[in-house]
């Protein structure tokens, strides 16, 4: 089974991320690294669409690109104002360039090797107009190893409920979650689905590395918490790299 496809039916239920403050802090850093804010934004790997919605909320023109079908039909659902696209974020095309590019809520971690890396950032680089940015999060090796670690997770809702069995190869750098969830059916029952994730824990070093590569320069990193320079502790960062 295709990760993200039985999941996006529970998807916004069970994952209560901070996106507005995500929109929030991306704004300062637009007008903090470029002066101006941007009238055309792409949301890579965009899932269910909630930065979109947000950005487009505030008056930006929004596109969002996902490679699952049930992910972008919850985003349509709730979002009429953006332009969803279904491609895969390691080969997307856009008609036209854009101001600047979003990448939140760790889809780089699902990149799984340096040469990936590389060609994402390249389109990035492709796509942006002269002087717009990229601005992208990753889980860090921290994280996975100390937080998430061999632990179980599981949450229960009214009408659905999960169980997550996090394994953290550290040799590897990879991360793997068995999702199980249990969602009402309209006879009152409940179905069983399964899926599989696999992150990897990139190094600062590499995600910096590949964005030379690619031709874009990095701007400054954050930790998420603190917006700060992130520290060996740190859980999520935030990088801002400009073409």
């Amino acid at each position: 089974m295709e990760i993200y496809s039985i999941f996006a039916q529970v998807y916004d239920k069970f994952m209560q991320a901070p996106y507005n403050n995500w929109a929030d802090f991306i704004e300062d850093l637009w007008e903090k690294h470029s002066g101006v804010k941007p009238k055309l934004v792409l949301d890579l790997a965009c899932g269910t669409g909630s930065m979109s919605q947000i950005f487009a909320k505030k008056g930006y023109e929004t596109i969002g690109i996902d490679a699952s079908p049930e992910m972008l039909t919850e985003a349509r659902q709730k979002d009429d104002a953006t332009l969803y696209l279904m491609q895969d974020m390691r080969s997307f095309e856009l008609y036209g360039s854009v101001d600047a590019i979003v990448c939140i809520c760790d889809s780089i971690n699902y990149i799984l090797s340096y040469e990936e890396l590389v060609q994402i950032f390249t389109l990035c680089k492709n796509y942006l107009n002269s002087g717009g940015t990229l601005i992208f999060d990753i889980n860090t090796e921290y994280k996975y190893s100390k937080i998430l670690a061999d632990n179980d997770f599981s949450h229960i809702e009214e009408d659905a409920a999960y169980i997550w069995e996090n394994f953290y190869d550290e040799e590897e750098r990879l991360n793997e979650y068995q999702a199980t969830f249990f969602i009402q059916l309209q006879n009152g029952l409940y179905a069983r689905h399964e899926e599989l994730h696999i992150q990897k824990a990139h190094t600062q070093s590499e995600i910096e590395q590949a964005l030379s590569a690619a031709g874009l320069t990095l701007l400054a990193t954050y930790d998420e918490e603190t917006h700060t320079v992130p520290s060996h502790t740190s859980e999520r960062i935030f990088f801002v790299a400009r073409k």
